[in-house]
């Protein structure tokens, strides 16, 4: 059998053509050969485990979004968290707005806010890990496909997939001429550039450059008396290039990319006591266009990341030698109005009102973080094996560097005039190694088992200091230092058996464990001390099984699978609370299972559909842990107070922002018109309800969300170009709800976005 005779740069190429017509209809593909309409389900190719794979035929459950639903979903100028609910168990959220997002599958992720964050769930673009929160909000455009590998992911991927794993692939240069250019402009005065080209610079070399701009003005009036302003919040400009070639010899291929972004906006917006009390519905005069800050003005978000990769691969024969040379940097400066609201009750001689919807605000807090110097530095070496018989592999090795200093302020909004009042910086540098290989044997023609082992080893070194106090009028010193390393190793493993039960059908079995190492915060900007706080390393084993189907004569696609997993010291966040800070701590167990389908269908020349769901099942079944809770919610778990401080158990929670239910639904109609094609499409997704943070409260629970789009459109051909026009509009319904929120001293909420109206000009040149 021969497997890997093709280099994995070529097939990925090639798979990248493939996806270019991912998302074209079977009427358009006729029209184009001249010949009778050609419909089936296509093959989808990935690289989930870094090789080239019919998705039908990888031992582990994969979606992968590419075409018109990717197309349609990134609409509206939107960021990365357009992929919330869009696929099964996965869930996105943010705290920072465009940048910094959070991602949750099967229920695992991970609520913190800080800079330093570690998350279970990685993300890698273009086979390069990216470990920063900051450098995970890179925007998606020019992209062949996103894959999302369900965890964990420890052996060929390695560092941080305890949960999963979202991967990026851009769309590669190639020989032939060929490129796009869309204008959308929509809502709020929202516009969205995207164009990219590729061409042939010699008969070996070729290029391709994408670009990305999207704008929005501000449109948010601030009405607090006193600091009255229109149209202060909720604008941005992001703005992102790519630049890659690609040299393709006889047995010799190298891949440049070069990437940046440059965002200047404002952050995410914060409404104060938005909620009803006792409920977690807003209150019936909220407004998302209106806030009651004081210190609106001096918000801003500013954001800069670059990096680069080198990809080299040798044919050597019967094996292949990959190289993957990674560089990412991030600068970040990010102010905000935290408690979304203007005064404070002890202020009692300011004379401002305290707080917009008749609620208290016990601390006025107006804070800034950034992050001045950043580098990640990441190196993988590998063996891949092309042999002709039953027997291949995979080995190599890994290594990770990365040097991050983060700047944490705190201001006086109420009598300084936005004066500064603390200051903290932190340092860490850490350091991952790790060996690993993977086995693939085919037993039978139907039946093929893969092993695969990683030996990882992780070190970080952390310091803080903190040189002045805002709660220096409390009694806190003004300087306080810390400083503490972590080190730890592990042996992560998975085995995973396919069998081919019919040309249409593959059964398939895994079993997998990995684990995450150490995590460290350093939150000492509202404490007396240095706030150091450490999670050990957490340690999950998973059992899934699934079946892959091509149903209906290839019309049709259902996978199923199911599956069951059981953490060990799970590292968790004790997020804000009185004292608006964030701690770390390790749960004895956490539980999980459930099940995951994706199916789609061509119903006939004209429909085709998608539906998908997945539940998920999570419980922290053992922990001897508390965590302090809200000032003004009303908490369900039982409390006790210590030291002054209420604080809950939460024991048999589930955890935070992990819905049961996640259902998602698209259907495209497309029809011949003149001398094109008219086509509709809308798409649905709907999440249960999820909690907030770790202790269960009436107003941090968040309703369930269902949100839907339709898209309408024209496309034609002519003269080697193919054109688009299109309206389109998001959250249809003008859903509004809370999808975060801030449990410091007021009831705090995030609120997801308004409908939104948009049309598109698009044309594809070839």
């Amino acid at each position: 059998m021969k497997m890997f005779k093709q280099s994995a740069l070529s097939l990925c190429v090639q798979a990248s053509l493939l996806a270019t017509f991912a998302g074209v209809s079977s009427t358009a593909l006729a029209a184009e050969q001249g010949a009778e309409k050609v419909v089936g389900i296509e093959v989808i190719e990935v690289t989930a485990r870094k090789r080239v794979e019919n998705v039908q035929e990888v031992p582990v459950a994969v979606t992968a979004l590419q075409g018109d639903n990717l197309d349609a979903y990134s609409s509206a100028a939107m960021d990365i968290r357009f992929l919330n609910a869009k696929i099964p168990s996965l869930s996105v959220e943010s705290s920072f707005g465009r940048t910094f997002p959070r991602f949750y599958m099967r229920g695992l992720g991970n609520s913190d806010f800080d800079l330093n964050a570690s998350q279970p769930v990685s993300l890698v673009v273009d086979n390069v890990v990216q470990e920063n929160p900051i450098l995970k909000g890179f925007p998606a455009f020019d992209l062949e496909r996103i894959e999302v590998l369900a965890g964990p992911q420890g052996t060929l991927f390695g560092r941080n997939t305890p949960a999963g794993l979202v991967k990026f692939d851009s769309v590669k240069p190639t020989q032939d001429l060929d490129g796009f250019a869309s204008l959308s402009y929509g809502s709020k005065k929202t516009s969205d550039l995207r164009a990219a080209v590729g061409f042939g610079l010699t008969d070996n070399l070729s290029t391709r450059i994408s670009v990305l701009r999207q704008d929005r003005d501000n449109y948010i009036d601030n009405l607090a008396p006193g600091f009255e302003q229109q149209d202060v919040l909720g604008g941005y400009t992001d703005q992102a290039l790519r630049l890659q070639f690609l040299y393709e010899g006889d047995d010799f291929n190298v891949l440049f990319n070069y990437h940046m972004r440059d965002l200047d906006g404002e952050p995410v917006t914060f409404y104060a006591n938005a909620f009803k009390k006792g409920s977690n519905s807003l209150v019936d005069d909220f407004s998302r266009d209106t806030v009651y800050h004081d210190s609106a003005s001096r918000a801003t978000q500013q954001v800069e990341t670059e990096g680069a990769s080198l990809t080299l691969e040798f044919e050597l024969g019967e094996y292949t030698v990959t190289s993957i040379t990674g560089y990412e940097s991030a600068e970040l400066f990010s102010r905000a109005d935290v408690d979304g609201g203007y005064g404070a009750s002890w202020a009692v001689n300011s004379g401002i009102p305290m707080g917009p919807y008749g609620g208290t605000i016990l601390f006025d807090s107006e804070t800034a973080d950034g992050i001045p110097d950043h580098q990640q530095l990441t190196q993988e070496l590998r063996l891949t094996s092309n042999f002709d018989g039953n027997f291949n592999y995979q080995a190599g090795l890994f290594y990770f560097s990365e040097d991050l200093t983060i700047d944490s302020f705190a201001y006086d909004p109420i009598f300084g005039g936005g004066s500064q009042t603390g200051y903290v910086e932190q340092q860490q540098e850490t350091t991952a190694w790790a060996l690993f290989t993977s086995l693939d044997y085919t037993l039978t023609e139907q039946t093929s088992v893969t092993v695969g082992l990683r030996y990882s080893d992780d070190e970080k070194d952390y310091a803080n200091e903190r040189t002045k106090s805002p709660l220096a009028f409390f009694g806190a010193p003004d300087f306080a230092a810390g400083s503490v390393k972590t080190n730890d190793s592990h042996v992560s493993w998975d085995v995973s058996i396919s069998h081919k039960y019919t040309d249409d059908i593959n059964l398939y079995a895994r079993i997998a464990d990995t684990f995450r190492a150490p995590s460290i915060q350093g939150r000492s900007l509202f404490a007396f001390t240095d706030g150091i706080s450490v999670a050990d390393s957490e340690t999950i084993i998973s059992y899934e099984a699934g079946i892959k189907s091509d149903v209906l004569e290839g019309m049709g696609r259902v996978n199923a699978s199911v599956f069951y997993y059981t953490m060990d010291d799970q590292q968790l966040t004790s997020v804000g609370g009185g004292s608006n800070t964030a701690t770390l701590l390790n749960a004895d167990e956490t539980t999980g299972y459930g099940f995951e389908i994706d199916s789609q269908f061509i119903l006939n020349d004209d429909w085709m559909i998608t539906a998908n769901a997945s539940y998920n099942n999570t419980e922290i079944t053992e922990s001897v842990n508390t965590v302090p809770v809200c000032a003004a919610c009303t908490v369900t778990n039982e409390t006790t107070v210590i030291d002054g401080t209420i604080i809950a158990y939460f024991n048999g929670n589930s955890l935070p922002n992990a819905p049961e239910w996640i259902f998602n639904f698209t259907a495209r109609y497309a029809i011949e018109l003149g001398d094109g094609e008219f086509y509709a499409y809308t798409d649905w997704s709907y999440r249960d309800e999820i909690s907030f943070f770790l202790f269960s409260s009436e107003e941090f629970t968040g309703e369930a969300l269902l949100e839907g789009g339709i898209r309408t459109g024209y496309q034609w051909n002519g003269d080697d170009k193919e054109y688009e026009v299109a309206l389109f509009v998001r959250n249809i319904t003008d859903e509004q709800q809370a999808i975060g929120g801030i449990n410091f001293t007021n009831n705090t909420a995030i609120v997801n976005e308004e409908r939104f109206f948009g049309a598109e000009f698009k044309v594809n040149f070839f």
